[in-house]
């Protein structure tokens, strides 16, 4: 596969609510570091991660994913795609997410209600814009058979006030969705999501699907490397299927993801230039029916 020559429109596109955006998008995580895990490795290179920003809009991206709470000792997520693509083009869907953050000695923290506001705010400022495209509450494992009707409220008035366009949930289960939905429209579901995936992840992509919702995976690389990244070792399955289309085993993993419902949209983050290019043309690679299902994965519509 000629990576220099597919564009992120090789994947087909899908709606998050009225906005358009190519399947294959683009996560912002690993741009401010380098190594080890999120928050301890080296800042990255400014110049680079700036690079690979634009070089990714040139590839057709128009998806981008990030948080405040996504920088490192000398590196801010947001303020890299400010840098990088301001003024933004129109097509251009920034998603970002709120509920983790840091408090003033530098400790994490999971905002309350009444933080959720604030860390919106913080977001507009990084960014450099006056509403925030979507919005996704990300959930602690700690509220896995939580309420989140108080947090998801808090957007929703935020919502209603125009700083925020539209609404996801980030790493929820399925009784979470139907709260949220009872509360305001949700646009994605953003959640851990790749090969070797439960058999109820599958069910709640397929449910996504359904109901029109765009279903977001994070880690479909890294997989159980999680913010790490793909440091185990790969299985042959997917070794086979790779070689089989002479491409990596991320850019099966990618493929497969995508092919898993026409509902689901890549992020796959990158600070290399060369991966980059890699992982947008994986949006042009077709897995067969048989590789799908040997991959864990029997393809439906998603609508």
């Amino acid at each position: 596969m000629n990576t220099k020559t597919v564009t992120a429109s090789a994947a087909g596109a899908f709606e998050l609510g009225d906005l358009p955006v190519n399947r294959i998008g683009f996560g912002a995580m690993r741009l401010t570091q380098s190594g080890a895990a999120f928050g301890n490795g080296v800042p990255s290179d400014r110049g680079r991660a700036i690079g690979v920003l634009r070089r990714a809009v040139e590839l057709g991206v128009n998806h981008i994913d990030t948080a405040s709470f996504y920088f490192s000792a000398l590196r801010s997520a947001n303020e890299l795609i400010n840098s990088a693509l301001a003024p933004y083009p129109d097509d251009l869907v920034i998603v970002t997410k709120v509920g983790p953050g840091r408090d003033p000695s530098g400790e994490w923290l999971w905002a309350g209600p009444e933080q959720l506001r604030g860390q919106v705010e913080e977001n507009l400022r990084q960014l450099g814009r006056d509403h925030l495209d979507v919005v996704n509450l990300r959930i602690p494992r700690s509220m896995a058979s939580s309420s989140i009707a108080e947090h998801f409220g808090a957007l929703a008035d935020l919502r209603d006030a125009g700083m925020i366009r539209h609404l996801g949930v980030s790493n929820v289960t399925p009784a979470h969705l139907a709260e949220a939905q009872a509360i305001a429209p949700v646009v994605c579901v953003q959640n851990a999501y790749g090969i070797g995936a439960r058999s109820e992840d599958h069910e709640f992509l397929r449910a996504c699907g359904e109901q029109g919702i765009a279903f977001v995976p994070f880690f479909a690389i890294a997989g159980t490397g999680r913010e790490t990244g793909a440091s185990v070792a790969e299985s042959e399955e997917v070794l086979a299927v790779a070689r089989a289309h002479g491409v990596t085993a991320a850019q099966v993993r990618l493929a497969w993801t995508l092919q898993c419902g026409p509902h689901v949209l890549a992020i796959p983050g990158t600070g290399n230039p060369d991966h980059l290019a890699e992982n947008v043309a994986a949006g042009a690679l077709r897995l067969s029916e048989e590789e799908m299902t040997r991959l864990g994965c029997v393809q439906r519509s998603g609508r």
